[in-house]
């Protein structure tokens, strides 16, 4: 079997891409990880969003505000439950 040809020298080294194993290591961006106020307020938004639907679902006739808002009940309901699910992006 035919043994394949090995350059040495300068052709060699100049054909060869120059990185190195230390170029090649990755580096971590948040070596810390998230902080426990940033975990608490997603969950925060998430219960205060679900909490919202059900109170305007069950009693949103009964409470002068939520009938005074009226359908926007459900944007700002929705709109917190999708800010908490938002932030799940920045949780490392």
């Amino acid at each position: 079997m035919p043994k394949a040809k090995v350059n040495t020298g300068a052709t060699a080294a100049s054909s060869k891409p120059s990185s190195t194993p230390a170029n090649r290591t990755p580096v971590k961006l948040n070596a810390t990880g998230t902080p426990r106020w940033y975990i608490a307020l997603m969950i925060a938004f998430w219960i205060v969003g679900l909490a919202w639907l059900v109170v305007n679902y069950i009693a949103g006739p009964s409470i002068p505000f939520m009938v005074a808002l009226g359908p926007w009940n459900y944007l700002i309901g929705f709109g917190l439950f999708i800010i908490g699910l938002l932030m799940t992006m920045g949780w490392k």
